[in-house]
């Protein structure tokens, strides 16, 4: 089964969508198997993280953009903005895709996690995301 999902990211940061993975998990009435998630961009990202407290995806945010910094002086990709060459850097040191068992018909993951989208840019944006569930 193949599903294409859009999020919309209101700014830069963590965005979580595990519900709308679960929903297509479930209408594919699979017992066990695979969800591959692949994001269609080259600057924002997928990853699994705590869902509990927002502070951890706070923290996460402040120590990737301390480490990937708007207006580096070095940047020659700048056309479109301060914040594109660093997405793209953040987006290649991050996951564009995510594997994630299903077992008894959900998804396999831990009591505090959940998936999203790692938006790098600071504008709003329409992002997909590919679903796949197999066997």
């Amino acid at each position: 089964m193949l599903k294409t999902l859009t999020i919309q990211t209101p700014s830069q940061g963590l965005h979580e969508f595990t519900h709308e993975v679960r929903d297509v998990v479930r209408s594919a009435d699979l017992q066990e198997g695979l969800c591959t998630l692949f994001i269609q961009h080259t600057s924002a990202s997928l990853t699994i993280q705590e869902n509990a407290d927002p502070s951890a995806r706070r923290d996460l945010e402040n120590w990737i953009n301390r480490h990937v910094p708007e207006n580096d002086p070095h940047y020659t990709h700048t056309m479109e903005g301060p914040d594109d060459m660093p997405s793209h850097i953040k987006a290649a040191i991050t996951s564009t895709t995510l594997s994630i068992p299903i077992i008894d018909g959900d998804l396999a993951l831990g009591t505090w996690q959940g998936i999203f989208l790692w938006e790098h840019r600071t504008s709003p944006k329409s992002r997909r995301v590919v679903v796949h569930i197999g066997a």
